[in-house]
């Protein structure tokens, strides 16, 4: 073991307790292709391509908009079309990987199963793909995708409690807190309609007030103080949008809640009206996107950095590096459907839209990594719950709350009986603190990964010895952070629309909700597609 390897174990769980020293484990960066993207700074790009390709139309982005794009496509029976993807896979940040022959995520790893008020375009995907029928007027799942139990659970004062919520030796004012922020939940659903998607739904007056001002804020006026609580608001705004309660708005804590599940108090019994369960399968949404990816064939062109896009009067001319053959090549397309971030669509679009810059220069993106950890033999557990999917660790002593969020177990779908070897995918949220992005991506694989074991070993010590692979991947913009001001963006809402000065361009991606979910992106490629 090198000097500098050793000084970083004698900092672990492990060497303090003076164990046997750790054995050596294999890993690396995966996944993502950064260099690729920093391609679009290199002035070299800018030169006549190498060969022209005609098609009628051009999806620019093969994350889950472009993905969706292509299915509406097709079933329009629309087959003269291309889809330049930057990655060597499709998916954007729902794409799958494999550790150890063991499949796992790479990124996003479950889908809220769609309530039957929701937009059908998400419920139509699930039906085609045999995940979702209609038996005797009621819509049933394939119950191998929804989320087996235990379902979660939470690592607190060294033992594990069923749920997230924190219930352990929590006092009176904490109970209270619960019960105020349900009814305060309860009421902003019934003052205003909370759906996902957001796309179609108008912002009411009430909810504009919310999106004027950080979750924090609003929590303080409504004077919920109890740090319990707190941690869990927090944990929970950085799960789904990167960042905590002091980046997001108001309306995007409501949001998360009085959209999906509500928020039940400890103590209560009342249902969740139409709440039907998490999908979820070893590759997380990985396999939804490589189902997307696969009738594709040919017209999936990964590898391809797009570098400019000019709107003419009769066509559009898309430029993208073939990164395998170093070839600059111009597609020449009736429209294109750009289904890029909104960042990265303001630098490659000629003369943007007015909308799309200033969108582009209010949107916020949060950095995250995600490491694949693949251990030979089960884990030794603290008392208290089962092990389950979702597993959490409580922070609330720490000063600022920590950037890991626990993980998830890609064999829990799995029917074995005796627990075995797996991968565990832990997930890092960096907010959108200044030199996050630059701190991810300077420090090498071996300080993620003395750092993943570190933290994960504070719940189980025994977890380096049994580790024999670490495979992480990291994403330096992986979602648009909805702050405040996000939701009420005249400058997103122009850009679902056609722009008179591009008429020949459409914008589809989860950027123009906001925030980073499958059925916002999902949404807004289908409907860009079919209106081409």
């Amino acid at each position: 073991m090198k000097r500098r390897d050793f000084l970083l174990a004698s900092s672990l769980p492990w060497a303090l307790a003076g164990c046997e020293k750790p054995h050596l484990v294999q890993g690396g960066f995966v996944g993502s292709a950064f260099e690729r993207g920093h391609l679009l700074r290199v002035p070299q790009l800018q030169r006549p391509p190498s060969k022209s390709i005609r098609t009628r139309v051009l999806i620019a982005g093969g994350g889950v908009a472009g993905l969706a794009a292509a299915r509406a496509l097709r079933l329009r029976g629309m087959n003269d079309f291309a889809l330049l993807e930057l990655e060597d896979s499709a998916g954007g940040n729902s794409r799958a990987g494999v550790v150890n022959g063991i499949d796992c995520p790479l990124g996003a790893h479950y889908l809220p199963a769609p309530m039957a008020t929701e937009d059908s375009h998400v419920r139509d995907l699930l039906e085609e793909l045999g995940l979702l029928q209609r038996i005797a007027g009621r819509w049933q799942y394939d119950e191998r995708a929804l989320c087996h139990s235990p379902q979660e659970r939470l690592f607190i004062n060294g033992q594990w409690q069923d749920g997230l919520l924190p219930l352990h030796e929590v006092d009176t004012q904490t109970l209270a807190d619960y019960q105020t922020f349900a009814r305060l939940v309860s009421a902003a659903s019934t003052a205003a309609a909370f759906k996902v998607p957001v796309v179609n739904v108008p912002v009411a007056q009430y909810q504009r007030a919310l999106d004027a001002m950080t979750f924090e804020s609003w929590l303080d006026q409504q004077q919920l103080t109890s740090a319990p609580l707190r941690w869990y608001l927090d944990y929970c705004c950085r799960d789904d949008y990167g960042a905590g309660l002091k980046v997001v708005s108001a309306w995007a804590g409501i949001h998360y809640f009085a959209s999906r599940h509500g928020f039940s108090s400890p103590g209560s019994d009342e249902p969740h009206e139409g709440e039907a369960g998490v999908l979820t399968w070893p590759q997380g949404n990985g396999w939804l996107t490589q189902k997307l990816a696969a009738p594709l064939g040919e017209r999936l062109r990964t590898g391809q950095v797009v570098t400019r896009i000019t709107t003419g009067k009769h066509r559009i001319e898309v430029d993208a590096l073939d990164v395998a053959s170093g070839q600059l090549v111009r597609w020449q397309a009736d429209r294109c459907i750009v289904a890029l971030p909104l960042f990265v669509a303001a630098s490659v679009v000629d003369n943007p839209p007015p909308a799309l810059v200033q969108a582009a220069r209010s949107a916020r993106y949060a950095p995250w990594l995600v490491a694949n950890v693949h251990i030979n033999a089960a884990l030794h557990d603290r008392p208290g719950a089962a092990p389950s999917w979702d597993n959490v660790f409580y922070s609330a002593d720490r000063t600022e709350p920590t950037e890991g969020l626990g993980y998830v177990d890609a064999r829990h779908q799995g029917l074995e009986r005796v627990p075995g070897a797996t991968v565990l995918t832990h997930y890092r949220a960096f907010g959108v603190q200044p030199g996050r992005r630059k701190h991810l991506y300077e420090q090498p694989w071996s300080y993620w990964r003395d750092t993943v074991l570190n933290e994960m070993s504070l719940a189980h010590p025994d977890l380096p010895a049994k580790t024999t692979r670490i495979d992480i991947m990291r994403y330096g913009h992986a979602m648009s952070v909805p702050v405040p001001g996000v939701r009420s963006s005249a400058a997103l809402n122009a850009l679902q629309q056609p722009i008179t000065t591009h008429p020949r361009l459409r914008f589809a991606h989860s950027d123009l909700s906001g925030y980073s979910v499958f059925e916002e992106a999902f949404t807004h490629g289908h409907m860009q597609a079919i209106s081409v």
